[in-house]
Parts: structure tokens; sequence; C-alpha cells
């Protein structure tokens, strides 16, 4: 491992060509198995807020986040991204982040976009250290519910506050925000479908959404459901958005335990010959 396992701030990692930030909780991966956790379109390591400690003391794993390039305290990008940025995230950075921690088994924990990048590197990257997926309000295609709320985001941005809050977050919140919105609001956008990923995965998978997230619908489930062949386990959570840590955190970490807890036992068990 060459990092700091630490959630003191300010640490650094190298992937991707890109400065990173990142912070990491509980055991070193030599001691336990890590949950990665890949945040939202507009998310950083600070916006986890206490989440990672709580997935620590449910599951005796060990969580590491990182702010992808262009969000929280990471370097910047150039603008406009590519319409194809998960996916570019998840081959040309994702496993640098792994190795560089000393990840040796891990579960991908993303929101959002997280997610997407999640199912996107497990289903198109050889990495025998992904042992599961946990996929919080996933997308693999676009949806004109979430196309409307993303512009409803941008109305918030320009005339509200929502401006001011991800300052708090972001070294440059105009590049954060204005790479994620002008990705989904590019009329080029409205084709993208990233769901074959699914066809190729062999690992468990829980999905956790929101009846009521304004990003996107059950349909996202429902195409993990139809086409994924290894096991599948949905929490659908009622009085619950587009983020589950917040709108049901009971309930979701419960989920999360739940599925890690018995992930870990199906991987140690021994088995038994004649």
């Amino acid at each position: 491992m060459s990092i700091i396992w630490s959630d003191q701030a300010g640490l650094r990692l190298k992937a991707g060509g890109k400065s990173l930030e990142y912070a990491a909780w509980g055991p070193e991966p030599s001691a336990a198995p890590t949950i990665v956790l890949l945040h939202e379109g507009l998310g950083s390591v600070a916006q986890w807020r206490d989440f990672p400690q709580q997935l620590v003391d449910a599951t005796g794993f060990g969580v590491l986040a990182y702010s992808r390039a262009g969000y929280g305290a990471s370097d910047s990008v150039e603008l406009p991204r590519p319409l194809d940025y998960m996916t570019r995230e998840a081959t040309g950075t994702v496993k640098e982040v792994l190795d560089t921690a000393g990840i040796q088994q891990a579960v991908l924990l993303g929101h959002s976009d997280g997610a997407t990048i999640a199912a996107i590197y497990a289903g198109s990257v050889s990495d025998m250290r992904i042992r599961a997926l946990v996929l919080m309000a996933p997308h693999f295609f676009t949806e004109p519910i979430g196309i409307a709320a993303i512009k409803a985001a941008g109305d918030a941005y320009a005339n509200g506050d929502l401006k001011q809050k991800l300052s708090k977050y972001h070294a440059d919140v105009n590049v954060a925000f204005q790479g994620w919105y002008g990705a989904w609001t590019d009329p080029a956008f409205e084709s993208w479908n990233v769901a074959d990923a699914i066809d190729h995965l062999r690992i468990p998978v829980l999905a956790i959404q929101g009846r009521d997230d304004p990003y996107g619908t059950l349909a996202q489930i429902q195409e993990i459901e139809a086409r994924i062949y290894s096991p599948i386990e949905t929490a659908i959570l009622d009085g619950c958005r587009h983020a589950p840590q917040q709108d049901q955190p009971h309930a979701t970490l419960e989920a999360i335990r739940e599925f890690c807890v018995r992930l870990d036992r199906m991987e140690r068990e021994v088995v038994k010959t004649a």
C-alpha cells in the first residue's frame, strides 16, 4: 500500500494522470475487505459526511473514498466533459486508485454517476478483487424525468442558492457543476446507454432505489433485474428521493450491512471435500 490509511484532511493519491483527494476509514486492506465509495455527479469525499464511518461500524470493512478529477479538492479538468466521461472514469482511473491504495478485496459502492461507474468497471475490467457491487440510484440510460430534474438543478444553480451550497465542497464549483450539467443536457446525450455493462457482471449486486427519485425511475433497477446473470438483491425505499444514504439512512445502512455480512460469510466458508 502506497498511501496513508487515514481520514485526515488533505491526503492525495495519483490516478488517471491527476492528483486526487481521498480519505480512508476503518481497517486497512490487509486486515479486511474494503468498501470503495464512488460519489454522485456533484459529489466529493466530504459530501459522504458520516456515511463512511457508519459503514465501518456496520460491516467491519474498511472504507476508501476519493473525489474524481474536477470535484472536491482534486485536480481540475477541462470542459466540456466528453459524453462518455463515466466510461472513461471506469476504464481509465478506478483501477489505478485501487492499485495505489493497495486494495485486496473490494465492494464498489457507487451513488448515481458513481453507481454507473462501478457497474461499468465491474462489467468491463477483469479485476478479481471486486467481490460485489452496491448501486444506489444507478442510471444506465437517460429518462425524460431525469433530464428535467437536471435542468431544474441548472436553474437552481443560476438563480438560486445551489452554487453557494456546492461551493463549500468544490475548489472550482463551476467545473464541478458545469461538467455534469453540460454532459447530461447535451442533446446527443439523450441516446446515451451503458446497460450492456450489466450483461457482463458476474458478482453479487445490491441495488438501492428511492421511489421518489426525481433523477430516475424504477426502470433502471428493472433493467438490472432483466439482464443480470449474477445474484441481484434490491431495496426499493419509500419516502426516498435521490440520496438513499441521506433520505432513508437506517434502511440503506441495514440493507448494505446485511449484504456485506452475507458476502463476507460466503467468502470465508470453507468448502468441505470428501
